[in-house]
This record gives C-alpha cells, sequence and structure tokens, in this order.
C-alpha cells in the first residue's frame, strides 16, 4: 500500500485484502498474518488499523453482500417499471459463474453463521432486506395492474430468495447443467407463474 494513501482507503484496501484472506483459508481458518500476507503489510500495522481482527472480517463480508442489495437497488431504480425491476431483480442475485468471489464469500459466511451470532446477524439481515426489495416490486406491479399475485407478496418474495439461493448454490457447485442463465430462467418461471405476467423484459 502506498504511504500516502489516507486512513480510510488503508482502511478500504485491508477490507478487500481480508475477503481475498477469507477466500483463500475461510472464514474458519483465516488469521491475522493471512490478512497480512494478502495486504503486503505487517501483522502490526493490520493491527494498526484493525485492533479486532473480527470486527475486520464482519467489516469484509458486509461489503461482500452490498452487492446483494445496496446495489441492486441502485440498479433496479434506473428501472422504468415493475416487469423490468423484477427480471433484473432476478438476474443481478445470481452468481455470474462457478468462481463468482462474492458468492463464494456469502457461502463461507453461511457456513460460519452456525457458530457466529454476528455472522448469523449478517445473514438474517441481508435476507429480509432482499425479501423486502421483492415485495416492493411485486406490491408496485399489483397496484399497477400490471401483476396478479396469486398469493399474499410476502410469501412470494420469500421464495424468490430462496431460489435465488438454492440455484446459486447450484451453479457454485459447478452443476452440469444450471448456469447463470438457466438459473435465471427457472426463477422466472415461477415468478411468471405468481405474477400473472410474461415478464419478457429484457433487463
Amino acid at each position: 500500500m502506498s504511504a500516502r494513501k489516507s486512513r480510510a482507503d488503508r482502511r478500504v484496501d485491508l477490507i478487500e485484502a481480508a475477503r481475498r484472506a477469507i477466500l483463500r483459508h475461510g472464514t474458519q481458518g483465516v488469521h491475522l498474518n493471512h490478512v497480512a500476507e494478502e495486504a503486503g503489510l505487517t501483522s502490526g500495522a493490520v493491527l494498526y488499523h484493525y485492533p479486532d481482527l473480527g470486527e475486520l472480517l464482519v467489516e469484509a463480508h458486509h461489503a461482500g453482500m452490498e452487492r446483494f442489495y445496496e446495489l441492486r437497488v441502485k440498479r433496479i431504480a434506473q428501472c422504468g417499471d415493475p416487469v423490468q425491476k423484477l427480471v433484473v431483480t432476478v438476474r443481478s442475485g445470481l452468481p455470474v459463474g462457478p468462481d463468482d468471489p462474492g458468492v463464494r464469500l456469502l457461502n463461507e459466511l453461511g457456513g460460519a453463521a452456525a457458530r457466529n451470532r454476528v455472522y448469523a446477524v449478517l445473514l438474517t439481515t441481508l435476507y429480509d432486506r432482499q425479501v423486502a426489495m421483492y415485495q416492493s416490486i411485486l406490491d408496485t406491479g399489483a397496484a399497477l395492474g400490471v401483476f396478479t399475485l396469486i398469493g399474499d407478496s410476502l410469501t412470494i418474495a420469500r421464495n424468490l430468495v430462496a431460489l435465488e439461493d438454492a440455484y446459486g448454490y447450484r451453479i457454485t457447485a459447478r452443476h452440469p447443467v444450471i448456469g447463470p442463465d438457466e438459473a435465471a430462467e427457472l426463477i422466472l418461471s415461477y415468478a411468471r407463474t405468481v405474477t400473472g405476467n410474461p415478464l419478457e423484459a429484457t433487463g
């Protein structure tokens, strides 16, 4: 890292280094020296910015999760109608391939959540926010007469997030016939049924 970088920039670099270390060693196996090695620093230099390694690892996981909510919200805010919003939301929630680092990081977090209350809270919060994101799109579409929902929007939203998680896992597990495009189409097939809309937006 450059000596001219601000403290904030150094912390961002360390978060990225921690993400790489987690992917290499696992959430439960990563140690301070692993993060230091990824950052090209001494362990003492890492501790100067993050005296608590646990805090750094939580921030690394949180940064990795931004893609699945904050960035998606920004992306769908540019869409003009509920159909396009729903299609884009479905497609943007899946891995781009089996080696997708963001999804691998999320899988690491899921594996550690049973033993770490903070990680469990992070995952629960992400899930609830994703459900709310889908529910808002569904409710708006129903109010505009674009969607004819066959059930309550909360149940449908929860199912959509569950399908994302399930098919995302299949992609990262290298299922031979389920890639990102196939998974998106499978989820959209369910979405068409429950919204009564052909969902033909190109996203």
